[in-house]
């Protein structure tokens, strides 16, 4: 067998672990493979979920979170972050550090405040604290339109995004999987006034886990050191087509098919 890691960018996750596999850390590290990366990965949060909802967060200790990510960083020299589901106030406080000792590695920020579900999964000291520390250390933030005006407390598309965008995230991409439009329409505003839009057949069915392959996908990218718009609009191509091959894994949502539309290959 042929050792060939050291050719593939690894990228740091730091997100919840859904144990029915359908999205947080598991969903990260299949996209990233089929990108071609290697996922390594600290836990910020162990849920008790399936397919149907979350039922229980249980938050990870600070200094386990920040060790972790430490070694990870020394011994595996990502070359992006994707952060997801963060559990607690603390865990949000040493990713904000962590990102200012290393502002060469692209942040891609997934603000996860609900499940697919819809039960609330960010308390109000996370949301504080991103919307003061981490936003401003994101290279990417990929919230869907409700997620945004909870960030915001603003409604219109633009005005939240121009919101991120004053709280210095460099990118904002505003997602539509949760509009009831025909089509789904994704955003992706720049600081430098540049803007993007990409229009997608919306499928039927509900699914759990498509935020955090999209996120995933484009940190997978930007670790290969591809450009932003492009690597958004490769990522959306990938991720629709993993919702377009969707299987079933449990009684209620479906989960994204993240090996059928394999972007490596």
């Amino acid at each position: 067998m042929t050792n060939d890691s050291a050719e593939r960018a690894a990228v740091l996750c730091i997100g919840g672990h859904d144990p029915s596999g359908g999205a947080g850390i598991m969903a990260d590290a299949e996209a990233i493979a089929a990108h071609g990366g290697f996922a390594v990965s600290a836990i910020s949060a162990l849920t008790d979920q399936d397919t149907c909802g979350v039922r229980a967060i249980h938050a990870q200790p600070a200094e386990q979170l920040e060790a972790q990510c430490r070694t990870l960083i020394a011994d595996s020299a990502p070359r992006a972050i994707k952060v997801g589901l963060l559990g607690s106030s603390r865990a949000v406080r040493v990713i904000s550090t962590l990102a200012d000792e290393h502002p060469e590695l692209p942040l891609v920020l997934d603000p996860v405040l609900a499940s697919g579900s819809g039960q609330r999964v960010a308390d109000a000291a996370v949301l504080n604290q991103l919307r003061h520390n981490l936003i401003a250390r994101s290279t990417l933030v990929t919230p869907n339109l409700p997620e945004a005006r909870t960030l915001t407390d603003l409604q219109d598309p633009e005005q939240c995004a121009e919101r991120l965008l004053g709280s210095g995230a460099r990118w904002v991409l505003i997602t539509g999987t949760h509009d009831t439009t025909e089509q789904v329409t994704n955003r992706l505003y720049g600081r430098d006034g540049s803007r993007h839009e990409w229009h997608w057949l919306r499928l039927p069915g509900e699914y759990h886990g498509s935020g955090c392959t999209l996120a995933s996908a484009i940190a997978a990218r930007l670790a290969t050191g591809e450009p932003m718009v492009e690597a958004v609009a490769a990522a959306q191509d990938y991720t629709w087509n993993t919702l377009r091959h969707a299987f079933r894994t449990g009684r209620c949502q479906l989960t994204p098919n993240r090996f059928y539309a394999n972007a490596a290959s």
